[in-house]
């Protein structure tokens, strides 16, 4: 009798952690189902943006920085870069490339580069450094290096890449210093890119943010760079693929 009552009471409780189990589940993929409906609905109501032209004439601050880039440059990236110029007008943009010590002959088309900027009367800098990544490895441990499990003492990626940033933003205090001034800083990577991305870019949200980011797949749909990549909480992408991570907002990132 013991032994038919205690398995009546191991059914039931089987029976309702099934139950809820399944409650749960049920309640998981409804929620991902209305996620994904409003995902598609917003996707479906987005205006597609097509011009030639930006929706307002802004001064844009353009930065770069380049580091083995050479091929990209002379195929696809430097002459991007000159039609943007164009359409924005010259007179509204300035243009700061940092190229970060490379291998290649990359000086050798931003040299090309800098020529026909100068042509098209472009306001800009392009500044070519002498020091290469083995240089900086060379140099000695300070800010921004860790020390590895092996005890090697190595430059972190981040505080490197940051440094070389904000030499392509030099130009900018030296610029305000003279009362020339910018409406947004538009940071270019090397990748391709034709104007009308960047023209939807710049409007995104009918231009009303404080930054906006667009993103570049090398293998589509895989998302590139998914080591820097953050939703509006700070997380990392839980996925390569769309919808990345958990994004709120109905899936805006």
């Amino acid at each position: 009798m013991s032994f038919l009552y205690s398995w009546y009471r191991t059914l039931r409780r089987s029976i309702v952690r099934n139950r809820l189990l399944r409650i749960f589940l049920i309640g998981f993929f409804a929620c991902n189902l209305i996620e994904l409906h409003l995902i598609l609905r917003r996707i479906s109501e987005v205006e597609i943006i097509h011009r030639d032209q930006p929706r307002r004439r802004e001064r844009i601050y353009i930065a770069s920085v380049n580091w083995n880039n050479e091929i990209i440059l002379r195929s696809h990236w430097n002459q991007a870069l000159l039609e943007l110029a164009w359409k924005l007008g010259p007179e509204n943009v300035y243009i700061s490339i940092y190229e970060s010590g490379s291998y290649d002959n990359t000086k050798g088309a931003l040299m090309e580069l800098d020529m026909e900027l100068e042509r098209l009367q472009v306001p800009h800098t392009i500044t070519l450094s002498p020091i290469t990544h083995e240089d900086e490895m060379a140099g000695t441990p300070g800010e921004g290096w860790v020390k590895t499990p092996t005890g090697d003492m190595v430059l972190r990626r981040i505080p490197y890449l940051s440094r070389t940033r904000n030499m392509s933003l030099k130009p900018l205090e030296d610029l305000a210093k003279q009362g020339i001034t910018f409406d947004k800083i538009l940071f270019l990577n090397d990748v391709v890119f034709t104007p009308k991305d960047v023209f939807e870019l710049l409007d995104t949200n009918d231009g009303s943010y404080a930054a906006a980011c667009s993103m570049d797949f090398a293998r589509p749909p895989n998302y590139y760079d998914t080591f820097a990549l953050r939703d509006a909480s700070g997380h990392e992408a839980m996925m390569p693929t769309w919808p990345f991570s958990e994004m709120p907002h109905l899936g805006m990132p």
